[in-house]
């Protein structure tokens, strides 16, 4: 990346931590679902709005649809999921541990279908940061209640496994494509199954009250927009497997957060937990050095 983009992953894991925050504020007011597919209709909206000041540009029926899809990964499955099981009493410790496994799935799926090495290196990083994870969450253990069932650890699972899938997928496909209108046709894909989804298993009920305002024009400005852009970026410029480690870090600076905004216990132990998984991100992130280029050889001219 440019030098005028290193800030870009620190920003990009700082805006990604709000959307636990803005959630908390959001969950006890609507249902999952119906938050999100109003979530993903004003982002649509907000974008389509934009278009003319961002100068985007057409990518293409093909490249539309390949969007689409990594928008219902991305947002509606990977959202819709984890929404839904915290939701329905899985703790949050317990998913944001499930949900850590997602830089090591989406190394595993890059490696498999787009064709990134994963170094020794980068593996053992992996490790170490997934070691922090559960070192930085493990205050939260003590939590696990009746709210662990089958549906609720599922409905986690598919959504790390979807979150990985459409990283891979818009590496693979679009990540060329205009950013603005890439992430509007992601946007799109994602309302269409959130609002299914709403439709089968929800009621389509709302609480208007502040909290609600804020943690959705909060979710609409600064991650689905913000955040996600971001997102895009990385993806665009560096190996998605690297990409991937800096959601490694969410859970250490969530649980920042809300220590500063709830006086959430924040002990020792969770400062070592997040020690260690910032040496594993830095581990996983860091680039081998260039090989030097051979010496020009001078062919001997021929007689």
């Amino acid at each position: 990346m440019k030098n005028s983009a290193r800030v870009v992953p620190a920003l990009f894991v700082v805006l990604w931590a709000t959307g636990f925050i803005g959630a908390r504020y959001a969950m006890p007011w609507a249902e999952p679902f119906t938050f999100l597919w109003v979530r993903f209709a004003l982002s649509f909206a907000l974008l389509l709005a934009l278009i003319p000041i961002f100068g985007a540009k057409a990518i293409g029926l093909r490249n539309a649809l390949h969007a689409g899809i990594a928008g219902i990964l991305m947002h509606a499955l990977y959202l819709g999921g984890v929404f839904w099981a915290v939701k329905h009493g899985l703790p949050a410790g317990f998913a944001g541990l499930i949900v850590g496994l997602q830089p090591m799935l989406t190394a595993v799926m890059a490696g498999a279908f787009i064709g990134e090495t994963v170094t020794r290196k980068h593996w053992f990083g992996l490790l170490v940061g997934l070691v922090g994870v559960a070192i930085v969450l493990s205050p939260k253990f003590n939590q696990i209640s009746g709210g662990v069932t089958l549906a609720t650890v599922g409905a986690a699972i598919v959504a790390v496994i979807a979150m990985s899938a459409g990283t891979v997928w818009q590496k693979h496909f679009v990540s060329r494509a205009d950013l603005v209108t890439v992430t509007l046709c992601q946007y799109a894909g994602g309302w269409l199954v959130a609002f299914c989804a709403s439709l089968a298993f929800e009621h389509q009920e709302f609480t208007i009250n502040g909290e609600l305002i804020f943690a959705m024009a909060w979710l609409v400005l600064v991650l689905s927009l913000g955040a996600i852009f971001l997102l895009m970026i990385l993806i665009r410029e560096g190996e998605v497997a690297r990409v991937a480690s800096l959601f490694y870090l969410v859970p250490a600076v969530t649980a920042l957060l809300a220590w500063l905004l709830f006086g959430e216990t924040l002990n020792l132990v969770q400062l070592v937990g997040m020690a260690i998984t910032t040496f594993g991100v830095a581990l996983a992130t860091r680039k081998p050095p260039a090989q030097p280029l051979p010496a020009p050889t001078t062919a001997r001219a021929s007689r």
